[in-house]
């Protein structure tokens, strides 16, 4: 069969093709895209795209995990979940005995607290005495109120996709709805920001207590990571996990979480972006209307405790009843410094598909690992953070030999400049996936809302690409050699108990 004289720039042509669409969708999206800031501080963000039938929904709260109160941990996620719970006009049945009956849940169980806390101390008998008025008070205030009436309510409008998460940065609530329904949405998600009410909090307690035990502690993955956090940070929150300590999670009581509800869920601390088929002066009205009244409130503190600079390896070992694991971390700027951005491409060129240098070497060629994969920017992006390798050894090698082969590959972005053909090949890919996360309503107001939230612009996404473009193979080189080293790193291994 005679070859095509022209396949050869077949590369060269899709390469131009990623990078003309990366630029238009940069340029449309900074066409199009409305920013509104309201006389409260809140952010709006729309984006109209008439040809879709539903419209995407994001709040994020600038708060996360890094935030929570020190010896209050897991602060921010209980109220995540708290805000389901309903509000002053959403859920109740007798909004009188729903009201008296939650503060007399709050006192007993605020005394119920008090006297555990007590540990060894405490009166057994007056424990079990106010546990069981604890519990009977539970039970006569489940028939004052409707119980999860937000879910209900947008599940009868037609949502789908609705859902909420807390990160160590921000906390999210998300959901897509029929055009028609954004007022709905607009009444619900106001309401909650200034009148929720903590219906269920014991019990919801109890949830994310069993939630961490199932995620964390029983979990080998889930157990090394969160010992993995907090060897690599020693004095920033970022240590911290996201459900919380147990000995913090286990005394949470309503009033902290809404002083944090009050100052960290703030219009001025709060992003909102809609995209999809809507009319912007329309749904700026409907914004205006029902988040515009909202008080401010004092800017929250901007100053947050440093990590301190690392001067040498750490390591920290688990024991479990699994399958050998292993992490190792470097210590990294956050964006939008330069360096971020290099890392973005070497996660791309390590570990993004199985024409990776991970996957190559280390899955496919040699077999010492069953997984290899890399993450930029954990646990967090706001604050300075870490490059993460993530692997499970193939039996019958072991962490460590896993452990030397990561340190190879390492060495070798260090020692010899990535080839050109493979770092467009790399930005190539990161062009594709640019395009792909933004094809959907979703994906356009979760990437504009975190941007705007994280990087204080939203604009970052339309200039990543400018800057991956930048990139060359002595800054991958750079970046490795100065990160990438033993002085900075963190090793975790999970190995199973002898």
């Amino acid at each position: 069969m005679k070859k095509n004289p022209d396949w050869h720039l077949l590369p060269l042509a899709l390469a131009l093709l990623f990078a003309m669409e990366g630029a238009a969708h940069a340029r449309d999206l900074e066409e199009r895209v409305l920013r509104k800031v309201l006389p409260n501080g809140l952010t709006v963000l729309l984006l109209e795209r008439p040809l879709s039938p539903t419209v995407s929904l994001y709040i994020r709260y600038r708060a996360g995990a890094a935030d929570d109160p020190d010896g209050r941990t897991g602060t921010a996620h209980l109220l995540e979940h708290m805000l389901f719970k309903g509000t002053e006009t959403i859920g109740p049945l007798d909004p009188a005995g729903d009201a008296e009956l939650l503060e007399r849940i709050f006192q007993v169980g605020g005394e119920l607290d008090r006297e555990r806390a007590r540990g060894n101390r405490a009166d057994a008998e007056k424990v079990k005495t106010l546990a069981a008025r604890l519990e009977d008070l539970q039970f006569r205030h489940r028939k004052t109120f409707r119980s999860n009436e937000i879910d209900r309510l947008y599940t009868m409008n037609g949502a789908v996709g609705l859902n909420a998460s807390t990160g160590q940065d921000v906390t999210t609530y998300h959901v897509s709805l029929p055009m028609n329904r954004i007022e709905l949405w607009a009444r619900i998600e106001s309401d909650r920001m200034i009148r929720p009410v903590f219906r269920e909090f014991y019990a919801e307690r109890d949830v994310v207590l069993e939630e961490r035990r199932q995620r964390t502690e029983t979990d080998p993955g889930g157990l090394l990571y969160e010992r993995f956090m907090a060897s690599a940070f020693i004095s920033h929150p970022y240590r911290r996990p996201i459900l919380g300590w147990p000995s913090d999670l286990a005394f949470l009581d309503p009033a902290v979480l809404q002083s944090f509800l009050l100052h960290h869920h703030a219009p001025n601390n709060t992003v909102i972006a809609v995209v999809g088929r809507i009319r912007l002066d329309d749904v700026i009205r409907l914004i205006e209307q029902y988040f515009g009244d909202i008080p401010r409130q004092a800017p929250l503190p901007a100053h947050l405790t440093e990590e301190l600079t690392q001067r040498g390896e750490r390591r920290i070992g688990v024991e479990f009843d699994a399958r050998p694991q292993l992490m190792i971390g470097w210590h990294k700027p956050a964006l939008p410094h330069f360096d971020d951005y290099v890392f973005d491409v070497i996660e791309a060129l390590l570990s993004r598909g199985r024409t990776s240098r991970f996957y190559q070497k280390l899955v496919e060629e040699t077999g010492v690992a069953e997984s290899a994969a890399a993450a930029s920017s954990l646990p967090g992006s706001r604050y300075p953070n870490l490059f993460v390798f993530f692997g499970t050894p193939r039996d019958p090698h072991t962490p460590e030999a896993l452990e030397k082969a990561v340190h190879a590959e390492i060495a070798r972005l260090q020692k010899e400049p990535v080839p050109e053909k493979e770092l467009e090949k790399v930005k190539n890919r990161m062009r594709a996936d640019y395009i792909r996360e933004l094809a959907s309503n979703e994906g356009l107001a979760s990437k504009l809302s975190y941007y705007e939230a994280i990087a204080g612009d939203w604009r970052y996404i339309t200039g990543h690409l400018k800057v991956i473009d930048r990139i060359t193979p002595a800054d991958v080189q750079r970046v490795a050699r100065t990160y990438l080293v033993p002085e900075n790193r963190t090793v975790g291994v999970l190995e199973k108990k002898p």
